[in-house]
Formats: C-alpha cells, sequence, structure tokens
C-alpha cells in the first residue's frame, strides 16, 4: 500500500506537501505550526507536540520523548536506544495508534537544544527522517515538524534529504517580525 494515492491530486493535501522534499520540516512562526498541526489533526493525524525550550542536555530530550511516545521502561536513553524504539514505533507497538492517517512528531522551541547539543540535535532529526522512510515503504505516514525561534536555523541534510522550511516561511523576508505568511499558504 502507497502512503499516498498516486491517482488522487495532492495539491490540498498539507501532509503531502510537507513529506514531499523532506520528512523534517522547519517552523518559525508558531501561528504558521499551529494551522498545520490543525489540519493534521482536522485529517485523522496522530500530532504529538513535545516541547524543546527547556533541554540544556540529551537526558531532557531522552526523558520528555519517552514519556510523549510511551518508551517502555528498558528504554536506554541515548540515540542509538531512540533510533531502536523509533523502530518500535513505526511498526505501532506503543506511541503511534494504528487508527490514525499518519503521526506528526512536533518539537516546539528546538533551536534552544540545537544551541546545547548541536550534534545530538542533527542526530535526532536524522533518526526521524530514517524512519519516515522506513513507515512509507509500509504505507505509513511519519513527519516531523521542527519549530525554532531563531528565523535563521540551519540544519545539514537528514536522511539524504534537506532540512526546508515550510512553503509559507521559505523565503528568508517570511522570517522577519514584521513580514506575513498566510497559514494557507503552508
Amino acid at each position: 500500500m502507497a502512503a499516498f494515492d498516486p491517482d488522487v491530486d495532492h495539491n490540498h493535501d498539507h501532509a503531502f506537501r510537507l513529506l514531499v522534499n523532506t520528512p523534517v520540516t522547519l517552523f518559525w512562526r508558531p501561528e504558521v505550526l499551529d494551522e498545520t498541526t490543525a489540519w493534521l489533526r482536522a485529517h485523522a493525524y496522530q500530532v504529538i507536540r513535545i516541547n524543546a525550550s527547556h533541554w540544556s542536555t540529551e537526558d531532557d530530550l531522552h526523558r520528555d520523548i519517552a514519556t510523549a511516545l510511551s518508551f517502555p521502561d528498558y528504554y536506554g536513553r541515548n540515540l542509538d536506544a531512540l533510533n531502536d524504539c523509533m523502530r518500535d514505533v513505526v511498526s505501532q507497538d506503543y506511541g503511534w495508534a494504528p487508527s490514525t492517517t499518519g503521526l506528526a512528531l512536533v518539537f516546539t522551541d528546538y533551536d534552544t537544544f540545537a544551541a546545547h547539543c548541536p550534534r545530538a540535535a542533527q542526530f535526532v532529526l536524522d533518526i526521524m527522517a530514517d524512519h519516515s522512510r522506513r513507515a512509507a515503504l509500509f504505507g505509513r505516514r511519519l513527519m516531523c515538524l521542527v519549530q525554532s525561534n531563531d528565523p535563521h536555523i540551519r540544519f545539514a541534510p537528514v536522511g539524504a534529504a534537506p532540512v526546508s522550511w515550510n512553503t509559507a516561511e521559505w523565503l528568508d523576508s517570511k522570517r522577519r517580525p514584521n513580514s506575513s505568511a498566510t497559514p494557507e499558504s503552508f
């Protein structure tokens, strides 16, 4: 089963537009992210929002992601263990309800974590990209939406794909305090 029906026009399918170029998409304006997640919820996606504003160590990341995705008690709280548990999430053993259209993991204030732990922040996004591809092999949709308060944040490619800005904020000029991004254009 394909993750998306090839015979359907996906011009208005926001999930398709988010996943078509990269499984990890950046957001600057919270309202653009909120409009995006509202659309996803309205289309039966499971949206798990994790606040990274207080993450100053990898332990903070592991504590919160383990809770949000209902990782088992034996979770090793390191990046290798995160990769292993995400395999189980993709299999829908825990953390992802099988009845949903897809899973959107949302990290807010991720720039805080990226400033404190840049290597780990990059690896986490790479892990999410790899598991998004794995999910697609089983006809499932997994995406990672990353909100940053730094409109100039950049990450190296993940899963051999760039980490791109959403379409409403793709232009640098759209990530300035006096510019406007219309939610319907994300």
